[in-house]
């Protein structure tokens, strides 16, 4: 990890940090844990432009803990989806930033989420939908599916049965 992704994490970090600290609510452990891990995926392994978040053949990242929502909330911040506004009503009835991430593909985000393992299973069923396009046109529509999973959501019976197949 380079210097600007290690200062990426640390401003994830904090903005994760105060989310929950404003919001009186939240779970900021796991997104200040995750916050090395999303700093690397966003600058090295994310094919995608952050001015057009619909692109079609962007690389998808789907998040399945979604109690870890400030950290993905702060990488957006970084990069331009949202605002200091947005994330300062963190939690907030009718906010865009609500405690568990409500799909919303023009900010980047991918998927929404509830119980434990529902991200890891849309996951392994956009990574299927990738592969069945790149073979019916072509390798021109290949995109990469990440994942962020938790013990706790492997452990769910939806995400066993995922993995089964």
């Amino acid at each position: 990890m380079d210097q600007l992704q290690s200062l990426a994490a640390d401003n994830i970090r904090a903005l994760s940090v105060a989310m929950v600290e404003k919001a009186k609510s939240g779970h900021p452990g796991g997104a200040m844990g995750g916050a090395d891990f999303i700093s690397v995926l966003y600058s090295e392994f994310l094919n995608w432009d952050p001015n057009d978040m619909e692109w079609r053949n962007r690389d998808r990242f789907f998040l399945d803990p979604g109690h870890m929502s400030p950290m993905l909330y702060s990488i957006l911040t970084l990069t331009g989806n949202y605002s200091l506004e947005d994330i300062k009503n963190f939690r907030q009835w009718g906010s865009p930033t609500p405690g568990h991430p409500e799909k919303d593909f023009a900010r980047g985000v991918e998927n929404t989420s509830g119980p434990l393992g529902q991200g890891h299973v849309m996951a392994v069923g956009a990574a299927i939908s990738e592969r069945f396009l790149a073979a019916r046109f072509g390798e021109w529509m290949s995109h990469k599916t990440y994942a962020f999973i938790s013990d706790g959501g492997i452990q769910e019976e939806i995400s066993q049965g995922a993995g089964r197949i």
